[in-house]
């Protein structure tokens, strides 16, 4: 029973760890400091708890070692998995459309700012819009995106930086006069 006991608290210790490990890292790159040395912190803390057990025990109880390597797979998978539904971070998306005018229209009562640039495809005429949406918005907007032309086309790239803060972009229609109750 010590045994499995210990074997699950160091599962439970290295999908921690590295879950935190893997959420630091993005912070990291997102250039969120407070963040990254407060998950540093802890997740550095778990890891001794985790490999101190492993490394003092592992030769008695090979299982440990086993239990160890489980919970850094494991950890990895949770930490992807935590950090798609954090979604830190912001997108800006180009989306290539026929319908141009009526996506954008339809996407800034949703309170996206939308640029159009008007061009020439392979096949004719086709709008670029452009606009910028936080991670956590960006499978709701593609899909509406679909909804509206099903034939669009769209690229998503990461923000690193901007030269201005992204302001609140003020609803129009009905969506405006919601706001102000």
């Amino acid at each position: 029973m010590e045994i499995f006991l210990k074997c699950a608290l160091i599962f439970a210790a290295r999908v921690c760890d590295v879950s935190l490990g893997t959420i630091r890292v993005v912070s990291v790159v997102n250039g969120r400091r407070r963040l990254a040395v407060g998950l540093g912190f802890v997740e550095v803390l778990i890891w001794i708890f985790a490999v101190s057990t492993v490394v003092n025990d592992a030769m008695e109880n090979p299982i440990y070692a086993v239990a160890y390597a489980l919970g850094y797979a494991t950890g990895s998978w949770a930490g992807i998995t935590i950090e798609r539904h954090l979604a830190f971070g912001r997108q800006v998306v180009r989306v290539f459309t026929r319908k141009g005018p009526e996506t954008a229209l339809f996407l800034r009562e949703q309170g996206f700012r939308v640029t159009e640039f008007e061009g020439k495809g392979r096949d004719g005429a086709v709008s670029l819009l452009l606009l910028e949406c936080e991670r956590k918005r960006m499978s709701a907007l593609t899909r509406t995106v679909r909804e509206i032309d099903p034939t669009c086309f769209y690229i998503v790239d990461d923000v690193r930086s901007t030269s201005a803060p992204v302001g609140a972009y003020q609803p129009t229609g009905w969506r405006a006069v919601m706001k102000k109750k």
